[in-house]
């Protein structure tokens, strides 16, 4: 797959660098991907629901929320999940090694990692990295993409989305780069992402946002229903959209600054669905006329994660009973007569009544890769739009061959 991927930019007082350690199979790529904030910023985070949670994930949550976060340290090849005490070391050591080179308190800096589960961090390697990483630091696009390239394990592309706005006669920038090709499932799964941005937030406000951006985006999104032990989001705020910090504003955030981040969150949500492992179709789920957006997401989520109906969007067949049975199984109260159903905007059933339609229509207009099921209750107002993939023989392949 060729890289297309538009040029974006860090915001104002950002720096980033990736570097290779030899972690990875291939010593060349990218393993260390480094995101510093030249001043201390607010930071906020969100991470994974699995009970089995990465050593990295346990030592970030605890520093979140915080005024005074310098940056974010990120390998690739190796999770450092299910590691015990040693985990944790690793994971502090990674900290306490960035922080010696960017000049700042350890627990200032965050920290990630991905890979295979089960295998202790390769300290000797990484060790080599810390120093050359901050000498690479540097505001520019390509140093941006280095850092999104760091962070890959699976994926084909780096994946970066960015967004400018006008706020009080002041540019903002929020950037984003993340990380995910499998093992995605709400709530987030294998993926990691950190958003960046030169507007001023409070802790709690940052939190907030955050929560709302990842809720609307990482959370409705699903390859195969497998949430991992490493997803992590993080928001990083340094105010320094003006040339200086701006104080962190207590009162409610620009709802263009919200719009702004939440619309970053969604672009890279997106581009985890396209670069889904051995993925075919890029399948689009809006879940609409329910009771609550609760409910609606629990539809979602129950036809995105259904095996049968993944399989036929594969086959570009038209099945629609495996998604209106996997409405139906999802544990929400509704009645036939009350459920419709389109796909690609072509209508197959309506209030509880299969219609005629064109099955070869369907078959080809599902063939060009992009799927939109549209899935009506007549009971309310509320909705939910859902991101999923097909399932391929070759998610097969690469899933049954990934330590082998």
């Amino acid at each position: 797959m060729t890289d297309s991927s538009p040029t974006h930019s860090l915001p104002d007082g950002f720096r980033a660098a990736g570097f290779a350690c030899g972690l990875k199979t291939d010593p060349a790529k990218l393993d260390l991907s480094l995101f510093v904030s030249d001043v201390p910023c607010v930071a906020a985070g969100v991470f994974t629901q699995n009970r089995v949670v990465g050593a990295p994930v346990q030592v970030s949550r605890e520093r979140v929320p915080s005024g005074s976060v310098r940056g974010v340290i990120i390998n690739s090849g190796n999770s450092n999940a299910c590691t015990g005490q040693q985990g944790l070391d690793d994971a502090k050591w990674m900290t306490a090694e960035t922080a010696k080179g960017i000049g700042c308190d350890e627990t200032d800096v965050l920290v990630c990692s991905t890979g295979v589960i089960g295998h202790f961090l390769p300290r000797e390697k990484l060790a080599k990295g810390f120093g050359p990483i901050v000498e690479k630091l540097a505001g520019t696009p390509a140093s941006l993409a280095d850092a999104a390239k760091g962070m890959m394990t699976t994926d084909t592309l780096h994946k970066l989305a960015s967004r400018s706005i006008e706020i009080d006669g002041q540019t903002v920038t929020v950037t984003g780069a993340a990380k995910g090709a499998a093992m995605i499932a709400p709530n987030m799964a294998t993926m990691l992402a950190v958003l960046m941005t030169d507007a001023a937030l409070s802790p709690e406000r940052a939190t907030n946002v955050l929560r709302e951006a990842v809720n609307a985006s990482f959370n409705c999104i699903s390859v195969d229903g497998h949430t991992s032990t490493s997803d992590t989001v993080l928001l990083l705020a340094n105010g320094q959209a003006s040339g200086e910090r701006q104080s962190p504003d207590t009162s409610k955030p620009s709802p263009a600054l919200v719009t702004a981040i939440t619309e970053v969150c969604a672009d890279l949500a997106q581009q985890i669905i396209r670069d889904a492992e051995g993925a075919e179709h890029f399948v689009t789920i809006d879940v609409r006329g329910c009771t609550t957006r609760k409910e609606a997401a629990v539809i979602a989520k129950s036809v995105a994660e259904s095996a049968l109906v993944k399989t036929a969007i594969t086959g570009n067949d038209p099945n629609w009973g495996r998604i209106v049975s996997a409405a139906g199984y999802a544990g929400i109260e509704f009645a036939e007569s009350e459920c419709s159903l389109t796909i690609n905007g072509i209508s197959l059933y309506e209030a509880g009544t299969p219609i005629d339609y064109d099955e070869t229509a369907v078959s080809q207009a599902m063939s060009t890769g992009e799927v939109h099921i549209d899935l009506h209750f007549n009971r309310g107002d509320a909705s939910v739009r859902y991101w999923t993939t097909d399932l391929t023989a070759e998610y097969v392949r690469l899933n049954s061959e990934y330590t082998t």
